[in-house]
C-alpha cells in the first residue's frame, strides 16, 4: 500500500446515523475538521423508518430520511467533510490510528469516533423487505404508537421480545408472541410478566413463513410444530409485525483492538463514550444494547465529539 494514498486527519467519524452526524456537528464547531464516512447505509437505520414522532423538536413528526438529511446538512454547514465510503479494516495498535476505506485508501487519524450502528436481525423471509415500513418493524418503542388498539405480532423468545411484547400490550388491543421453541429463553421475571399480561398470547412452536396484505401487513402465515406428524399451517390476522430476535452491532473490524460484549457491542468506560484505546470513542447503537433510540444515539455522538476535542487539546494537537 503506497503512502501516496494516505491522508492525515485530526478526527475521523465512521457511520452516518444520528450519532455520526451529531458528532460531526460538534466536532466541526470545535474546529476539529472532521471527516465522516457514511458507510453501507447512509443515514443509518432511520432511513428505513417512515415516520419518526419521538425526536424532540418535530411536533408534527418527520420521516426518517428527512431527519437524517437535516442532520447531514447541519454538519455540512459547519464544514464537516462527509464522504461516501465503507471502513473495511482498522489498525488501532498505536496513534495515529489507521483506517482503510473501501479496501484501498488508508486514513491516519488522531481521534476516531465509531458510530457504525447495529443491524436488526431478520428472519430472512422476502416479505420482511416487501413490507418494510408498511407493517414490519424492528423497534417497538419507535413504531408501537402507530398500532394503538390494533393487533400485532412480536417474533422472538428472549428478554428483548418479551419487553417489546409487554410494551406493545400497553398500546395494542392484542399481541401475539411468536416463539419457535416450546419455551421462552427470557429471564424468569420477564416470562412471568408476559404470562400475566392478559392481551399477550404466546404461540409456542410456531415459525413465520410469510406475511400477507394488500397495502401493508394484514396477516402472517405460520407453521405450527414444523416437521412433526401434527404439523399444521396457521394464519393470523395482524396489523403489525415486530422482529425482536436481536441486533448485530457493526463492530467486527474493531474487535481485534476493542473490548466488546458477547454479542459484539463495543464496551465503553461507564457513562462515557471512551473505549479502552485512548482517542477512540464509540457512539450510538454500536455501543448501546439498551436504548437504541435516535435521540440517545445523537446524545452519545455529542459526548464523543466533546471527548475527542478534550483529548486532542490535552495531547496538544
Amino acid at each position: 500500500m503506497s503512502d501516496s494514498i494516505n491522508e492525515k486527519v485530526r478526527c475521523l467519524i465512521i457511520g452516518s446515523g444520528p450519532a455520526g452526524y451529531t458528532a460531526a456537528i460538534y466536532a466541526s464547531r470545535a474546529n476539529l475538521s472532521p471527516v465522516l464516512y457514511e458507510g453501507i447505509q447512509p443515514g443509518g437505520q432511520l432511513t428505513t423508518t417512515t415516520e419518526v414522532e419521538n425526536f424532540p423538536g418535530y411536533p408534527e413528526g418527520i420521516t426518517g430520511p428527512e431527519l437524517m438529511e437535516d442532520l447531514k446538512q447541519q454538519a455540512l454547514r459547519f464544514g464537516a467533510d462527509i464522504r461516501f465510503g465503507i471502513a473495511t479494516a482498522t489498525d488501532l495498535s498505536a496513534a495515529p490510528y489507521k483506517i482503510t476505506i473501501d479496501g484501498e485508501k488508508v486514513i491516519e487519524t488522531e481521534t476516531l469516533i465509531i458510530a457504525t450502528g447495529a443491524t436488526a436481525k431478520y428472519l430472512g423471509i422476502p416479505d420482511e423487505h416487501k413490507y418494510a415500513g408498511m407493517g414490519v418493524s424492528a423497534c417497538a418503542t419507535c413504531d408501537g404508537f402507530f398500532y394503538r388498539k390494533k393487533v400485532v405480532a412480536v417474533v422472538g423468545g428472549g428478554d428483548t421480545a418479551c419487553e417489546e411484547a409487554i410494551y406493545l400490550a400497553g398500546l395494542a388491543k392484542q399481541v401475539y408472541l411468536i416463539v419457535r421453541k416450546p419455551y421462552l429463553r427470557a429471564s424468569k421475571v420477564m416470562q412471568d410478566r408476559v404470562f400475566n399480561t392478559p392481551n399477550i398470547m404466546v404461540l409456542f412452536e410456531h415459525n413465520t413463513i410469510g406475511l400477507f396484505g394488500e397495502n401493508g401487513v394484514e396477516g402472517a402465515h405460520l407453521v405450527k410444530r414444523v416437521g412433526e406428524p401434527d404439523e399444521e399451517k396457521v394464519d393470523i390476522a395482524i396489523d403489525g409485525f415486530f422482529l425482536a430476535i436481536g441486533h448485530k452491532p457493526n463492530s467486527d473490524i474493531f474487535k481485534p483492538w476493542l473490548e466488546t460484549d458477547e454479542i459484539g457491542y463495543i464496551k465503553t468506560i461507564p457513562d462515557t463514550p471512551r473505549t479502552t484505546v485512548p482517542g477512540v470513542f464509540a457512539a450510538g447503537d454500536v455501543a448501546d444494547p439498551h436504548y437504541r433510540q435516535a435521540i440517545t444515539a445523537a446524545g452519545s455522538g455529542c459526548k464523543a465529539a466533546i471527548e475527542a476535542e478534550r483529548y486532542l487539546s490535552e495531547m496538544g494537537k
